[in-house]
Formats: structure tokens, C-alpha cells, sequence
């Protein structure tokens, strides 16, 4: 059975159209996923978060030990600063991809995504052993609200007493929003300035109810997962379980600098990745502009001359580029020739090898 998060009435009341995402009931949308990914774009959107998972770490070595558990050097990572980073096997396959917020000199909260948290926090209490440092998962707690967009600190900072003007981008801060105590995080996951706000399960509601009253005026909308795939999508971020997976590494999807070899000591996975590290790699993650109307889908064949070089793992239709986009792992010899399309129910559609991302706000 699919749990609820506190904010389930809230879109109840508003018409959200609920799907089961992890094993969660969250709100596919409330009306047009186009408005609501537009709203984020041009204005500001409100989403409910709560599936992610909060794991703490906390110890006087707590960050020795998630350099052992995790890929990157968290050791380092200043107070109130947060990184982007993942959690591999022995192979080096990605079990999630995480962000690690350092509250503290001996505190750190781990967000792993729903479908995983139960995983990551189970190997990363069996990672920490011979560590001082304990791991709580603090999920059920937790729940996690997020205001995305221009106009997002514009409708935040009349309702907290916290410098939004000092919190720099991937950075966080306890403070109080509309008299709630939170955690303010400069993060998201749309390709927008924004904020995500970490907050006990009963003060929920509240919030989501003062920060709707201040963004009224200023075009905030709620907004549910379906825009928020799309802006992820244009953004070039990828979604485990599409991008990101057990048998793919951190290499392999373009984002080996966030392996810190560096770093003293051994961490989880590092034999493996060295290994890969050192090789040529034979297929790419890259994006995919179509030139027709027909959208790309995860798991269409990618193909040259009839043969399959690649698979689309994300796509739909863009609308900040008004064209379909796609994300898609191709063979490396497939891209050098060029000349690729998507195998769409059996009509080849020509596509265009773009970089990533496919969109990039303006500061």
C-alpha cells in the first residue's frame, strides 16, 4: 500500500491527480504540467518532496567515514555547505546519487532519493562501523517543501528572518519560515534558483500554506512530478532508475568528477572505478534533440543504418526549446559517424546530438 505524505489532503483539496512514485501517492499534476513547468521557469513553482529520504550522520569522525561510505570528499566540505555525490557497490555501480549537506562540524544529512533510501541507509550504516559516528534514518520525520523558480527568494524572504542574499548556492541554514523552524537549502533539481526547506512532518501544512499566501501575487503555482521530470530533463539532470543504475558508473554517465581518488584512504567501489577510470569508455550519455514532432521514449532504440548503437533513457516534449529532447546512452563509434535516429514504433526519427544541458537559466 502506498503511503501518504502529511501535504496528501493539500493536494486532495487543490484536484492534484495522485500516482504512486516509490511506493508514495504524490501529485502527478494539478491541472497542465506545461503551466506548471512554464510557472518555474518564468515565475515560481511549489513542490512536495517529502518521499526523499534524510539520513544523518553524526560523529566525531562522521565525515572520515562518508568518505569511506560515498565517492566524494565530504570530509573537506565546510559547515552549511552542501555536494553532490553517490553511493557505488564493489563494481562500481551506482546505487544512488545524493546530496550530502554538512550541518555541522560533526553533522551531516544525507537526501537520497525514495526509491533508495532504504538502501542507502542500510549500507551506510554498515559502511560507518569502526567509525565514531552513528547513522538515523530520519525520514518518517522529515517531510521537505520546495519553492523553484525566479521569483522564488522574492516570495521566501518576507516569511524568514534568514539572509537569503548570503546563502550561496549549494549551501544550508537553520532558521524559521512563517514560525516554523526549517532548514533552508539553496538546492533543487529543476535548473532553477530555488530553495528546498526541511521540515518536521506537523508543521507541513502550514508552510505550504504561508508560502502559497506569499507567492499569490508573484505567479507561484503548485507543481507536481511530471513538471518536475521535464525541468530536470532540460536541466540535463539525470533520474536513477533512467540514467543512473547499479550497472551503470559514475564514468559512464558523465559524471566522474564527482569521484574523488584524491582523497586519503579507500572508499567503497574505488578498486572498480580506478579500473574504469583508466579505459576508453564505449558508450556516452549525450542529449538528443529530435528533428521532427515525434517525442523520444525512455527505452526506444537508438539507432544508424538499422542497426541499434543506444537507448533513450529520458525524454518528452521541451517547453522551453519547442522540440522533443531526449537523453540517451549511444555507442562511441555510433556518435563520431553521426547520422543517428530513434526507432519511434518502428518509424526512424533523425535526431540531433546536442550537448548537455539542453537549458541553462540566465543569471
Amino acid at each position: 500500500m502506498s503511503r501518504s505524505t502529511p501535504l496528501r489532503g493539500v493536494h486532495e483539496s487543490l484536484g492534484a491527480t495522485l500516482t504512486d512514485f516509490a511506493g508514495w501517492q504524490m501529485p502527478l499534476r494539478y491541472g497542465s504540467e506545461s503551466a506548471e513547468h512554464n510557472a518555474v521557469r518564468t515565475a515560481a513553482g511549489l513542490f512536495d518532496l517529502s518521499h526523499m529520504g534524510e539520513i544523518f550522520v553524526v560523529g566525531a569522525e562522521a565525515g572520515e567515514a562518508l568518505d569511506h561510505a560515498l565517492v566524494g570528499h565530504l570530509s573537506v566540505l565546510a559547515p552549511g555547505r552542501a555536494r553532490y555525490t553517490m553511493i557505488v557497490n564493489e563494481t562500481g555501480g551506482i546505487l544512488d546519487d545524493l546530496i550530502v549537506y554538512r550541518l555541522d562540524e560533526d553533522q551531516y544529512m544525507v537526501v537520497a532519493n525514495a526509491s533508495n533510501h532504504a538502501l542507502v541507509a542500510r549500507e551506510l550504516a554498515d559502511r560507518v562501523r569502526g567509525y565514531d559516528a552513528r547513522v538515523t534514518d530520519r525520514s518518517d520525520e522529515c517531510a521537505l517543501v520546495a519553492v523553484q523558480g525566479p521569483r522564488s527568494a522574492e516570495i521566501l524572504a518576507p516569511l524568514t528572518d534568514a539572509d537569503l542574499d548570503e546563502l550561496k548556492y549549494y549551501a544550508i541554514l537553520p532558521g524559521v519560515v512563517a514560525g516554523t523552524p526549517v532548514l533552508i537549502a539553496r538546492t533543487g533539481y529543476t535548473g532553477e534558483d530555488g530553495f528546498e526547506l526541511f521540515v518536521l512532518n506537523q508543521h507541513a501544512v502550514p508552510l505550504w500554506n504561508a508560502l502559497t499566501e506569499a507567492g499569490r501575487d508573484a505567479g507561484l503555482v503548485p507543481a507536481g512530478l511530471s513538471a518536475r521530470d521535464t525541468l530536470r530533463l532540460e536541466a540535463g539532470m539525470p533520474l536513477y532508475g533512467n540514467e543512473l543504475s547499479a550497472a551503470i558508473t559514475p564514468f559512464e554517465a558523465g559524471l566522474g568528477r564527482v569521484v574523488r581518488f584524491d582523497k586519503p584512504g579507500d572508499f567503497v567501489g574505488k578498486a572498480a572505478l580506478e579500473r574504469v577510470a583508466a579505459k576508453d569508455t564505449t558508450r556516452r550519455l549525450v542529449g538528443l534533440v529530435a528533428r521532427g514532432r515525434r517525442v523520444p521514449r525512455h527505452g526506444y532504440p537508438v539507432t544508424r543504418d538499422g542497426a541499434v548503437v543506444g537507448e533513450v533513457t529520458s525524454g518528452a516534449p521541451s517547453q522551453s526549446l519547442g522540440r522533443p529532447i531526449a537523453m540517451a546512452y549511444v555507442d562511441e563509434d555510433a556518435l563520431e559517424k553521426g547520422g543517428l535516429t530513434v526507432d519511434i514504433r518502428g518509424s526512424q526519427e533523425p535526431v540531433d546530438v546536442v550537448d548537455l544541458p539542453f537549458y541553462r537559466r540566465s543569471k
